[in-house]
């Protein structure tokens, strides 16, 4: 075992429950099990992979106890009948015979059931709800219509607060749904008490506003928790691992849980016989960003503090999530400040990574970039997904197959979609020449990484994986037909990006104007004492600049030339991380944006956060911009009225993608020709990756 995560890789015990490791799979909605409640065979794989890779326990996402009433997701895991159970029996085992543990986590959404509210259904909750604002999401205009289809014809929302005779019902479905989970074969029980769903809304005095003993006191709003405990246990059977997930903070709530409340509940429930905690937070849905500063953090280890404060209290084990480091989470078991970490998005990333960390291959681990796809998938109805790791919900279709007869083939293009479809072509044992004209592979991706340091990681990886893969690689070079007569592969794969259109604003020739002529001037004749700006390596690359390595050198090093106030046109996600960058090294920022919602090629919840940071950064956002022309010290447009912005330096940080020139070059060679990633259509990350695997995936077959 090496060194380096000896205690995260150490065996745990939670009750009667051994693990082989302390790495949690946490609960996240999936959307991929099959109608009516039974998981199918891709739920099934996608589950198997990570008990596969070396995950020591996997918890299910939410089963509804109260089935078919009080869940949100349209594919529910549900246990109510018995056709529904055989289908759960298989899902079990496949997870354990790969030698992982598996709890499922029993659920009522309450007042979040989204299906109880699209069927007119009365929402359960503990008090009749205070009207107040809800969260406006920066919808762009396709995701809008979406949403609006979801809720077309739906009923108005009612609320019914919990009688006695609903809480013994409750109870019953609790008891049965436990009995259910031990029938299936799953070896423990994940209470679900948080993120605003009806235990925890019990729990959260904002939201408890009831008079009798099941309101008021913290161990009063806690009743209905120990109650389902005991019911849990009754249906379980003595002895059976049952534990709870809680909130240890609700943020931005005036009136909400706090940590102190947490510590209270979570002794009481100690008390009731509860095996371990799982220590999570919630945040105030009126905010768009709640979900970024709650259970599914921006921010890094947003939940330790108040799990390791909980830890000290009780004497029961405390499992913990939220965007942790491998090593930080050995240190944090090392030390015992928590005893289990559950990772979300890392595992839907890479589930191999428990693994690859008992194999000391850290440097392999596939790094999740925290772009929040996989969770902006729900809020439209769709199966989860995950923009690095294109197998993600489809491990069955998306997988790397060895070669039954390996192929020559010839990859034309470096950047992140040549590089996964070098990748897996090689693992499969394919014959692999990449060429770039470059003198580095990476691509627009080098310089994505600039601005936001986690594309830094997934670059590595992707480089790394070409160069142990005895690829051919040529960089400096254009692939053309001589090649391909000289090579004579099986197959050619284009994946050299997209031809950007010239910029049609009126005075994109002025000085003060940075657009990817000037910038691939700029990197390649600056001075290397001149200062410059990293950030005009991440514009250059997505507009088609490619600098070389020492120009890059040059613009990762240094500072900028821009003056105090920067205008940039264009808010999607270049502009907007861009912008984010700049107003963080102390520049007066506004962007323009010619469309009506900036954003677009950051996912819904990630955008939400960048947008909010920006505008708590002071950072002015000028949507549905008309008529934009740039003049000596200023940006002229048209929105309200004319109006101009006093501009020392402006940056032209949208790109209008053409068509590229056909493969008509390779026409008379009889080659198949594909072609992938923004020859295609711009897809940024995960349309580079998706791509490349489909076509692995068509010439491997």
């Amino acid at each position: 075992m090496p060194k380096a995560f000896a205690h995260l890789l150490s065996p745990g015990r939670i009750g009667t429950l051994q693990t082989r490791n302390r790495i949690v799979m946490s609960a996240m909605g999936s959307d991929l099990s099959g109608e009516e409640g039974r998981a199918g065979d891709r739920i099934v794989a996608y589950y198997a992979a990570r008990a596969a890779g070396g995950a020591g326990l996997i918890v299910t996402e939410a089963v509804p106890v109260a089935y078919p009433s009080g869940y949100s997701r349209p594919h529910a895991l549900a246990l109510a009948d018995e056709v529904q159970r055989q289908a759960a029996r298989a899902l079990v085992a496949a997870v354990q015979r790969h030698g992982a543990r598996i709890a499922m986590q029993l659920n009522h959404h309450g007042p979040l059931a989204k299906r109880d509210m699209l069927s007119g259904q009365p929402l359960l909750v503990p008090s009749e709800p205070e009207p107040g604002p809800r969260a406006r999401q920066p919808y762009l205009p396709d995701e809008a219509d979406i949403v609006r289809r979801q809720w077309a014809g739906a009923p108005p929302v009612t609320y019914t607060a919990l009688s006695r005779q609903d809480i013994a019902a409750l109870l019953d479905h609790y008891a049965e749904a436990a009995r259910h989970v031990r029938d299936v074969g799953a070896d423990a029980i994940e209470i679900h008490a948080a993120h605003g769903f009806l235990l925890s809304s019990f729990l959260s005095p904002r939201s408890n506003r009831r008079t009798d003993d099941y309101g008021g006191s913290t161990q009063a709003r806690a009743r209905l928790l120990l109650e389902v405990i005991r019911a849990v246990r009754d249906g379980a059977g003595i002895g059976f691992p049952i534990w709870c997930k809680l909130d240890t903070q609700e943020h931005d709530t005036p009136g909400g849980i706090t940590l102190a409340d947490a510590i209270e509940t979570a002794r009481l429930a100690q008390a009731e016989g509860i095996a371990a905690i799982m220590a999570s937070c919630n945040a105030n849905l009126a905010n768009p960003t709640a979900l970024t500063r709650s259970n599914i953090p921006d921010e890094h280890e947003w939940m330790v503090g108040n799990a390791t404060a909980l830890r000290k209290a009780l004497d029961i084990p405390v499992i913990t999530a939220g965007r942790i480091g491998f090593a930080r989470a050995n240190a944090l078991v090392r030390r015992g400040a928590v005893d289990f970490i559950a990772f979300g998005r890392p595992m839907l990333a890479d589930p191999d990574f428990p693994n690859k960390l008992a194999g000391n291959r850290e440097a392999d681990v596939r790094p999740c970039v925290y772009c929040y796809a996989c969770i902006s998938q729900l809020s439209f109805d769709e199966p989860v997904k995950c923009a690095v790791n294109p197998a993600t919900g489809r491990e069955a279709e998306v997988r790397v197959v060895p070669a039954t007869r390996p192929f020559r083939i010839a990859v034309a293009g470096g950047g992140p979609a040549g590089l996964e479809v070098t990748r897996r072509l090689a693992l499969a044992g394919h014959h692999v020449s990449l060429f770039d004209t470059g003198a580095e592979l990476g691509g627009t991706l080098r310089f994505a990484a600039l601005a936001y340091p986690p594309n830094e990681k997934l670059l590595r990886w992707l480089t790394s994986g070409v160069q142990h893969a005895s690829v051919d690689v040529r960089l400096r070079h254009r692939f053309d037909a001589v090649d391909a007569l000289r090579l004579r592969p099986d197959a050619i794969v284009l994946a050299t990006g997209m031809v950007i259109a010239q910029s049609d604003i009126p005075g994109a020739e002025l000085p003060h104007v940075f657009d990817g002529a000037r910038l691939r001037a700029l990197a390649a004749g600056a001075d290397p004492a001149s200062p410059m700006l990293c950030a005009l390596g991440t514009i250059a690359g997505w507009l088609g600049v490619r600098p070389g390595p020492a120009g890059l050198r040059r613009l990762a090093r240094v500072w900028t030339p821009f003056g105090r106030r920067v205008v940039v046109i264009g808010g999607d996600l270049v502009g907007l991380e861009l912008a984010e960058f700049l107003s963080h090294h102390g520049h007066a920022v506004a962007v323009v944006h010619r469309h009506a919602q900036p954003g677009r090629g950051l996912y819904l919840v990630r955008r939400a956060a960048v947008l909010d940071r920006l505008r708590r950064g002071g950072v002015s956002i000028i949507t549905d911009a008309q008529d934009v022309r740039i003049e000596d010290g200023w940006v002229a447009f048209r929105d309200v009225g004319e109006r101009k912005i006093e501009a020392d330096s402006v940056i032209i940080a949208e790109a209008t993608p053409d068509h590229p020139a056909s493969p008509a070059a390779f026409a008379d060679l009889r080659i198949p020709v594909h072609e992938i990633g923004d020859r295609v259509a711009l897809g940024y990350i995960e349309g580079a990756l998706a791509s490349a695997a489909r076509v692995a995936r068509d010439i491997g077959g």
